[in-house]
């Protein structure tokens, strides 16, 4: 598997909408995100998106601010509707909600104003000033499952996700149907945090896990799964002997689990999904600048890059169960479940 995979542009799967409506293209076009409790510089999800829109930023002389690119911070689910007000009244042409959480806020806000236009990434909102971008977490977390499968020594592995809901049980059930296929008897312990934005909480929750046996941890959680990472980097730094892992989400987290042992650097990151949320960010700004906002659903899979999985520290047995299973879900010979099983 490569580090990273490029998003193709070309092989955009939309799913049923009929009729979206099409504005026709600015060259005055400014941009705006609104984070979810996460926050811009979560390491993951949210930072994804701000990255992808400061890169067409960048590329495209924009300064940061009204009438260019700008982010929001939302603290708490209260503060949704009182930013996206405020991105309306600043007359940005595409107002960004970054995160499931964010769907009923844009929904009830789209139909306040409809002349203006708004995207959701994770979710669907079906009105016609809305576009929706999604990704099959599940084809990610699948291969994470294989990973952490193929390489745990205790036969005992763990998810921890941030909040319950459509997005995060794509995560858990992919996870737990990738460890299965490669261990029907493996041990999956399964947690959720509760919120997006409680590094404490997640440590304490990893806490418990590598206590209890688990040597490998998939946080899918926001800032909440840097809790994980520092919860796995104290337990061995406390003891070298411990070989346990993370694995990251959304982007490439090898840097959050590095740490310094009697002088050398050992990686606690086993590997990373990855959903290019900043690049399918960018290219719907593009394709908007160009040609007009059109609203509907577009997916983003394993087959056109969407989501990925980095190839991290896992070993060569692991990382050809996972180009094995990659190459069997592009050809569409496995079956992924998208809620967890009972």
């Amino acid at each position: 598997m490569k580090k990273s995979l490029a998003l193709a542009s070309t092989a955009l799967l939309l799913a049923g909408f009929a009729a979206p409506a099409v504005v026709s293209a600015q060259d005055d076009f400014s941009v705006v995100m609104i984070t979810d409790q996460g926050g811009v510089d979560d390491k993951s999800f949210n930072q994804s998106a701000w990255e992808g829109i400061q890169a067409w930023g960048e590329e495209n002389g924009k300064e940061r601010g009204v009438g260019g690119f700008d982010y929001l911070q939302s603290n708490s689910d209260s503060d949704y509707i009182t930013n996206l007000n405020s991105a309306v009244q600043a007359n940005f042409d595409i107002t960004f909600g970054i995160g499931f959480k964010l769907e009923t806020a844009i929904n009830d806000v789209a139909q306040q104003f409809p002349d203006n236009h708004f995207a959701i990434v994770d979710s669907f909102v079906d009105q016609p000033n809305v576009a929706s971008l999604n990704f099959k977490d599940h084809e990610a977390a699948f291969l994470a499952g294989v990973a952490a499968a193929s390489t745990s020594e205790t036969g005992h592995i763990g998810f921890i996700g941030g909040v319950e809901g459509v997005v995060i049980d794509r995560f858990e059930a992919g996870y737990v149907a990738g460890a299965k296929t490669i261990n029907p008897d493996i041990q999956i312990s399964v947690e959720y945090v509760g919120s997006f934005a409680d590094a404490p909480r997640g440590r304490q929750l990893a806490a418990a896990m590598y206590t209890n046996g688990a040597d490998i941890i998939f946080q899918a959680a926001g800032e909440s799964g840097n809790g994980v990472f520092s919860e796995a980097k104290d337990l061995v730094a406390n003891d070298p002997s411990l070989n346990i892992w993370v694995v990251g989400v959304d982007m490439d987290q090898e840097a959050e689990g590095v740490i310094e042992i009697d002088g050398e650097e050992r990686h606690l990151t086993l590997t990373s999904t990855l959903k290019q949320v900043g690049e399918s960010v960018k290219l719907f700004i593009e394709k908007t600048q160009e040609s007009g906002f059109e609203a509907g659903n577009t997916v983003y899979g394993l087959a056109d890059g969407g989501v990925g999985i980095t190839d991290g520290n896992m070993s060569e047995e692991s990382l050809a169960l996972v180009k094995e299973y990659s190459e069997k879900i592009v050809a569409g010979e496995v079956e992924i479940p998208e809620t967890p099983e009972n």
